[in-house]
């Protein structure tokens, strides 16, 4: 029997890019929403906002990321059915 070597699956996502990019896309949606009401939020308004989107889309991410795991997992589970397949024959 062959001895199973290790294999190292590449991060697709960087995750500090990600991060400055739900900065950028919490940020927007305050000013969004702000230019869209014509108003200006008081500035804990602003930031409790800010932190609320912030943690919505870091959730996502974590779905993600957690997504990532079973797509991952089914490739191999299919990688390995594949292999049986065309070895045995069937």
């Amino acid at each position: 029997m062959s001895e199973q070597r290790a294999i190292t699956i590449k991060r697709s996502v960087d995750f500090n890019i990600v991060g400055e990019n739900i900065l950028d896309i919490a940020d927007f949606a305050v000013e969004k929403y702000e230019f869209r009401n014509d108003t200006n939020l008081a500035p804990e308004v602003r930031n409790a906002a800010t932190e609320a989107i912030r943690a919505a889309l870091w959730a996502r991410v974590e779905e993600l990321k957690l997504k990532r795991k079973q797509i991952l997992a089914g490739m191999f589970e299919l990688a390995d059915e594949t292999a049986k397949r065309v070895v045995e024959g069937g």
